[in-house]
C-alpha cells in the first residue's frame, strides 16, 4: 500500500505538470492575426492595334489562395477601357496583414454574363467579334504582393493586354488569341495600391517621328534595345520586359504610367507608324525632359505622383 501510494502521487504530480505546461505553452501560442478588408480591382494597359474596338474578358471566378472573393459574380469587362489608372472593382476578402502570392482568374471563354456567346472576345473596328481562349480557363498570377495592418487594403490585378493578346499573322482576316498559358501567367501582375506611385506628363513629339508614340516604363538597368524590338517567347511579344506602359494621346500628347511599385524606373518612348489598319515598330526615340528629369533613373516612391514633361527629339 505504502508503494502504491507513492506511486499515485508520482502520477498524479506528472499530471499536473504536463496540464501547468499545456497552459503555459496555450498562452504563449500566437493567436490568429487580425484580418483586413481587402478590395481587388482590375486594370488594363493599352493594346498595340489600331483594328482592335475593345477586348472583353468574362471572369467567372477569382480566387485568392483558393478562396473565392466575396461579393464577386460573374462579370464580363471591357479589359481595353480600363487604362490610365482606371480600374473595375472585382470583390473583397479580407486577409491577415502579410505577404501573398497566389491569384486565380477562372476564365469564361464560351458565354459571358448575360448568357452571350463568346465569353473572351477582341472586338475590331467593324464590329467582327474574334473569340480569345487559351489551353486552360484557370490562370494564375503569382506575382506576390502584400496586405498591410491597416483598414483597407486595394489589391490592383494589371492584365496587360498587350502581352497576352496576339495576332496571328499571314490569315486573310484579323485573328486574335491569348499568348501561351505561361506568357499569360506572366504578362499579369498583382500590387497593393498602397506601395505604388505614378509617372505622367506629355511627350511634344514636334518633329512628327510617328503615327502613334507608346512609353514603356522599365525597371532601372532592365531594358535591351535589342531583345526588347526583337520579341521574347513562344509568342514574340516586344518590349516584355516592361513594367507597364501607355499610349501617348494624338490629342494632347499625355501619357500616364500607373501602379509602379517603388523604385528606380526608366522611360522609354518608341514610335510606330501605320500600315493599314496595324501598326509597326518604328524605331526607338531621343527625349529629353523640359525640366532636366533624368528619364533613365526616375525614383518611385509610395503615392507619389512624378511630372515627366518631355520633348521628342529624333529617332535613336
Amino acid at each position: 500500500m505504502k508503494n502504491y501510494g507513492k506511486f499515485a502521487g508520482m502520477v498524479l504530480m506528472s499530471i499536473m505538470t504536463m496540464t501547468s505546461c499545456s497552459k503555459n505553452e496555450d498562452d504563449t501560442m500566437p493567436k490568429e492575426g487580425e484580418a483586413y478588408s481587402t478590395t481587388f480591382k482590375i486594370t488594363d494597359a493599352p493594346i498595340d492595334n489600331a483594328n482592335v474596338e475593345a477586348v472583353f474578358v468574362t471572369i467567372a471566378d477569382v480566387k485568392v489562395d483558393g478562396t473565392s472573393l466575396e461579393g464577386f459574380s460573374k462579370t464580363t469587362i471591357d479589359l481595353s477601357a480600363l487604362v490610365n489608372g482606371k480600374t473595375e472593382t472585382l470583390g473583397n476578402l479580407d486577409l491577415q496583414a502579410g505577404s501573398y502570392s497566389n491569384i486565380a482568374l477562372i476564365l469564361d471563354y464560351d458565354t459571358d454574363a448575360t448568357g452571350n456567346t463568346p465569353g473572351c472576345y477582341v472586338e475590331t473596328a467593324n464590329g467582327t467579334k474574334d473569340k480569345l481562349e487559351a489551353s486552360a480557363n484557370s490562370i494564375s498570377i503569382d506575382d506576390a504582393y502584400e496586405v498591410f495592418a491597416k483598414a483597407s487594403n486595394e489589391v490592383i490585378i494589371d492584365f496587360d493586354l498587350r502581352k497576352t493578346v496576339k495576332e496571328e499573322q499571314g490569315t486573310a482576316s484579323s485573328n486574335f488569341e491569348f499568348v501561351s498559358m505561361s506568357e499569360l501567367s506572366a504578362g499579369i501582375r498583382a500590387i497593393n495600391e498602397e506601395s505604388t506611385g505614378m509617372i505622367s506628363g506629355t511627350a511634344n513629339d514636334t518633329q512628327d517621328t510617328s503615327d502613334k508614340i507608346v512609353v514603356y516604363a522599365y525597371e532601372k538597368g532592365t531594358f535591351d534595345a535589342e531583345t526588347e524590338t526583337e520579341g521574347k517567347g513562344e509568342s514574340k511579344v516586344t518590349f516584355a520586359n516592361a513594367v507597364t506602359s501607355s499610349v501617348v494621346s494624338s490629342a494632347n500628347g499625355s501619357y500616364s504610367v500607373n501602379f509602379l511599385k517603388e523604385g528606380t524606373y526608366e522611360l522609354v518612348f518608341v514610335s510606330y507608324n501605320k500600315d493599314g489598319d496595324k501598326f509597326f515598330f518604328n524605331a526607338l526615340l531621343e527625349a529629353e525632359s523640359a525640366t532636366g528629369l533624368d528619364l533613365g533613373a526616375i525614383s518611385v516612391s509610395s503615392a507619389l505622383q512624378l511630372s515627366a514633361n518631355v520633348t521628342i527629339t529624333g529617332t535613336k
